[in-house]
């Protein structure tokens, strides 16, 4: 099988760090690795595959014979260095927002869309990951009968924030525990024991940023324009893991029976739903994982054509590390690498 040279953009950060741990998991074809990262961490050794790698710091002249980048950067970073990439004959897996409303950027769930990979141009877009997790989710419903309409609240790991988030969790807990008034730093507001109903800038009609981004990027990749979605996004005090309670409007009825047999066979997903048994997803049970898990699932008793549904899924790695390395993986099975 052929081999790959495959740079990660971001290498010393909790989505670059998990990308190289998939990609040893899943034996990814990879001829040599380049760690890249910030000049701080450039030097830093890192382990793959029973050999050690340095840390490079990631500038213009990065990306020469690379096949493939995975980008664990923010947006400016990815602005500015991804198109050096492209130039060098690279392809472009990008974690950050910055291309995925681009006309020409393709916006992959590899269960869903993986065709739109043929139309990239350089650059490929990961969707953001309460996008990916309630897409994968909805995404059998969807085929049998087209989803008109959203409505969808998330409650967010602090791990989707960054490292930062998940130690100052950690830090307030043990302030607290200790009778310490606890020192907010990272989020708006103290996380621990409380829920923080702003993820992301506020932007037109009161919705933030987070909330828009179900919308737009779901309008995308299911290739529905007309589609509506109205997203609350909440950050919750737990270390992994989202979860997110949806309830979708269909232009036929699908009965619970029949989205309990769509989801059961459909690929990424895990069906939990057994209430006589009290089974239902929950973040500690769907973390360090690659599965969506979803339950909960009933008629929408208020409305026709419509059903409600509870799904979980480990943010890091399917709502952003492992599916940007599905995604090269179905690059190289469709001969597009």
């Amino acid at each position: 099988m052929k081999k790959f040279n495959v740079a990660i953009l971001g290498a010393t950060g909790m989505v670059g760090q998990e990308m190289i741990k998939i990609l040893e998991e899943r034996d990814f074809p990879i001829s040599n690795l380049r760690p890249l990262a910030s000049k701080n961490s450039s030097g830093k050794k890192i382990l793959f595959c029973d050999k050690q790698y340095t840390v490079e710091e990631a500038n213009e002249n990065s990306f020469k014979n690379i096949d493939i980048v995975l980008g664990a950067v923010g947006n400016g970073l990815s602005k500015m260095l991804m198109p050096y990439a492209v130039k060098e004959g690279a392809i472009v897996i990008d974690n950050s927002s910055a291309y995925r409303l681009d006309d020409d950027v393709p916006l992959i769930i590899p269960e869903i869309n993986e065709e739109d990979l043929k139309n990239h141009k350089g650059i490929i877009s990961n969707p953001n990951c309460s996008t990916i997790i309630a897409l994968v989710a909805l995404n059998k419903l969807n085929e049998f009968s087209k989803i008109n309409r959203i409505i969808v609240s998330t409650y967010q790991a602090v791990s989707g924030a960054g490292i930062g988030g998940i130690n100052e969790l950690k830090e307030q807990i043990e302030d607290l525990s200790k009778g310490i008034t606890p020192k907010t730093n990272f989020f708006q507001y103290q996380i621990a024991y409380n829920l923080i109903p702003q993820i992301g800038s506020f932007v037109e009609d009161g919705y933030t940023q987070e909330e828009m981004k179900m919308q737009n990027e779901g309008r995308k990749i299911l290739h529905n324009e007309e589609l509506r979605v109205n997203c609350t996004c909440v950050r919750v005090p737990v270390f992994r893991s989202h979860s997110e309670s949806i309830t979708i409007e269909t232009e036929k009825e699908i009965s619970v029976d029949m989205a309990k047999k769509l989801l059961k066979r459909a690929e990424g997903i895990k069906l939990v739903d057994d209430k006589n048994e009290l089974k239902y997803p929950m973040p500690l049970e769907t973390s360090n994982q690659d599965l969506v898990y979803v339950g909960r699932i009933r008629k929408d008793i208020s409305k026709d054509n419509s059903l409600s549904l509870w799904c979980c899924g480990d943010q890091i790695r399917k709502g952003a590390a492992t599916n940007a390395v599905q995604i090269a993986e179905a690059l190289i099975t469709e001969g597009l690498v």
